[in-house]
């Protein structure tokens, strides 16, 4: 996530769709998939034009990705059986989180791990004002290290004003005052699960 945030009403938006996050994310069927020899098929539902869908090794190498084109349910074959042998994940990076599939591939056999499926909530921004307000859903109440950083117009160098790690709590609720926006701009960096998203506020 690396965005450029203005001074918007959008943001009540935002908070509205991540409170809702909370009541879906036990219960919501996020995908599909049926393993045959040489052929898995996948199944993405409430995909949204725009989202990434991407293979990666255990190193984080992008192997494949497609950006979906189209709204609704995805479906698509692969031939997973091609890849060498070790571990890998299908990643699902949405508007407001990122689902990850891993699997392995052992012999042209591939095995997907359930009980290691994972959903990691991005934070959430809303600026009004000089009022920055945070919102992060943890649902393993993993830690959030925030970072925020100010750069002076004309300048090219940014200075880490603050830093601060938020942990247990799966939710995470934090108002910020941004003092200065009128001379230049700020840098949000997070830190959370392995992930590191960034967001700048002018």
């Amino acid at each position: 996530m690396k965005n450029v945030i203005k001074h918007s009403k959008k943001g009540i938006l935002m908070v509205t769709m991540f409170a809702t996050l909370l009541s879906f994310a036990k219960d919501a069927t996020l995908f599909n998939i049926k393993n045959e020899a040489k052929r898995t098929a996948l199944t993405l539902y409430n995909v949204k034009q725009g989202n990434l869908l991407s293979i990666k090794d255990n190193k984080g190498l992008i192997l494949f990705k497609e950006y979906i084109d189209k709204s609704g349910t995805y479906n698509k074959g692969f031939d997973l059986t091609a890849l060498p042998d070790g571990a890998y994940i299908f990643e699902l990076d949405k508007d407001l989180e990122i689902n990850t599939i891993p699997f392995t591939v052992t012999s042209d056999v591939v095995v997907f791990d359930k009980a290691k499926e994972k959903t990691v909530f991005k934070p959430l921004v809303r600026v009004d004002k000089d009022m920055m307000y945070l919102s992060k859903l943890s649902l393993n109440e993993s830690p959030l290290k925030v970072e925020i950083y100010f750069k002076n117009y004309g300048s090219n160098a940014s200075e880490l004003i603050h830093t601060e790690i938020l942990k247990n709590k799966k939710t995470i609720e934090r108002v910020y005052k941004l003092t200065g926006l009128e001379l230049g701009t700020y840098k949000l960096v997070f830190y959370t699960e392995g992930r590191k998203f960034e967001e700048t506020v002018y």
